[in-house]
């Protein structure tokens, strides 16, 4: 038996006629950019999602960096977020000439720790980027400044608490396009006119460039596919949320598994975009799973406050303990909604053989 990480081909299959026929629609419509089906998307989205406005964007990457320009974040400013994200978490406010301050993690659900972030905000913080990572909602710290929530794994987890929520819609996320897309969510109806323009070169009316934008668009065929498979996003979060449980009852009932195991704990609003473990021996164990047949993944191997392009920072090895720990440690099993239990179980058994033979 094989197991990928992610099967994209089991996910699309049934919905292939619908997505032609979306293609099609846009096609033979020739709005390419922005245009009705974005506008559509836009509102079903805030609909499905329970917030007042949705603004479609080209990625989650530029969702977190239009929000901080709509903010006015920029040189000399702070923005207090975690060390233990993507890369893009961290990137987007480099890329505005702010300064990152990383508080630490919560170990136990991988967030940022609300006391630590509380604290890490300053007289130069601008704005903190909380992330609900792996679909975990995050709890969010009471702070005086605005909060930009990083929700590009967690689609519907929670209701919008900060100025925005950032959504990323890469093919591997629970509502996933077919290449890139992102959308910025708001209770704000001024803020959401302010990042609608920013999207379009600071533009409105066009030609008429009141800030300094970005290209920022998402593309109409993005949005026609999305509004086929948003449609499909509560039963893939059930089925995510039903695997997340499965795999508890399946490493409990299996013998030769280390108590130094730790499962992901169920919290409300968990959206499973990823299922993480953590494992002793973790690099040993990817390489037993991998040869033979389970994909798994490492989200993150090399905190952020480490990586090469922060040194300028000057944090070092030991500043943020449990967000390195966590870099060693976890391991992302398949949890995709198309899981079979046959497949979870066999995922299970390959863990038990690796420790049973003395790893």
């Amino acid at each position: 038996m094989r197991v990928p990480l992610l099967d994209l081909k089991a996910q699309n299959a049934p919905l292939r006629e619908a997505i032609l026929g979306a293609i099609a629609r846009v096609v033979d419509g020739g709005a390419f950019i922005l245009g009705p089906e974005v506008e559509a998307f836009e509102k079903e989205l805030a609909a499905a999602l329970g917030t007042r406005r949705a603004v479609g964007l080209s990625s989650g990457t530029d969702a977190l960096l239009v929000a901080l320009m709509a903010l006015e974040v920029g040189p000399g400013d702070e923005v207090v977020t975690t060390p233990y994200s993507f890369y893009a978490t961290v990137g987007c406010i480099a890329r505005l000439g702010a300064r990152p301050v990383f508080a630490d993690i919560d170990p136990g659900s991988f967030n940022l720790d609300p006391v630590a972030a509380a604290a890490a905000c300053g007289p130069k913080t601008r704005a903190l980027i909380p992330v609900h990572l792996f679909g975990r909602p995050a709890v969010l710290p009471r702070v005086p400044v605005p909060i930009v929530e990083d929700a590009a794994q967690a689609i519907g987890a929670c209701k919008v608490a900060g100025i925005a929520s950032c959504l990323s819609f890469f093919p591997s996320k629970n509502l996933g396009a077919f290449g890139d897309g992102g959308a910025l969510l708001t209770d704000d109806d001024g803020f959401a006119d302010k990042v609608a323009i920013l999207r379009a070169h600071g533009s409105k009316p066009k030609y008429v460039h009141h800030k300094v934008g970005g290209n920022f668009r998402l593309d109409a065929l993005q949005a026609a596919i999305l509004r086929v498979k948003l449609a499909q996003l509560p039963a893939w979060t059930a089925s995510r949320r039903a695997n997340a449980e499965r795999y508890r009852r399946l490493f409990a009932a299996t013998a030769g598994l280390p108590s130094e195991i730790i499962l992901p704990a169920d919290a409300p609003g968990h959206i499973y975009n990823q299922f993480v473990i953590r494992a002793p021996h973790r690099d040993a164990l990817r390489e037993h799973l991998t040869k033979n047949g389970v994909g798994t993944e490492i989200y993150y191997p090399l905190a952020l406050h480490l990586q090469p392009c922060f040194a300028e920072l000057g944090c070092k090895p030991g500043a943020f303990p449990h967000a390195e720990r966590a870099t060693q440690e976890t391991l992302a099993l398949p949890i995709y909604a198309e899981l079979t239990e046959a497949q979870q179980a066999f995922v299970v058994e390959q863990i038990a053989n690796f420790y049973r033979q003395g790893s």
